[in-house]
């Protein structure tokens, strides 16, 4: 018998300098897109998802955030892989309290074992849709 699936909750911080946003990136080989979704990640039972969206930004990253604050909640249901997700989305905006994070092109991610690159992206960019901006409904806090 599998594992049940599971809503997952999770915050993101929209992480914005002018007209530029930052990005983790993928591709989902079964639907051969690409996208690009904010930083963040798993809320801990009993952590209030403002804490997670900071806790998260400081693992990854290893960067304080300040002037961080809900812009709302977005309830993703997608495939990925080909495989069903379902979170429900707790989206923050914040600033970087190390203002020379905002010159680099790119800035190196830990999670775990993984390292991979986050990228700030234009919204033009995101508009020409040749990056998917995941999760759908986040271009309403932009």
């Amino acid at each position: 018998m599998g594992k049940k699936p599971r809503i997952r909750p999770i915050a993101i911080c929209l992480i914005r300098q002018g007209d530029r946003l930052l990005l983790h990136e993928g591709v989902d080989s079964v639907k051969g897109i690409r996208f690009g979704r904010p930083l963040g990640g798993g809320i801990e039972f009993g952590e209030h998802s403002r804490e997670a969206a900071i806790r998260e930004i400081r693992e990854e990253l290893g960067a304080e955030m300040a002037e961080v604050e809900q812009v709302g909640i977005v309830e993703s249901i997608y495939m990925y892989e080909g495989e069903p997700g379902h979170e429900l989305v707790f989206v923050y905006r914040g600033r970087f309290v190390d203002e020379s994070l905002y010159d680099r092109p790119s800035l190196t991610v830990t999670e775990g074992k993984r390292v991979f690159e986050a990228h700030w992206r234009s919204l033009d960019e995101l508009r020409s849709g040749d990056i998917l901006l995941v999760p759908k409904g986040l271009w309403q806090f932009l």
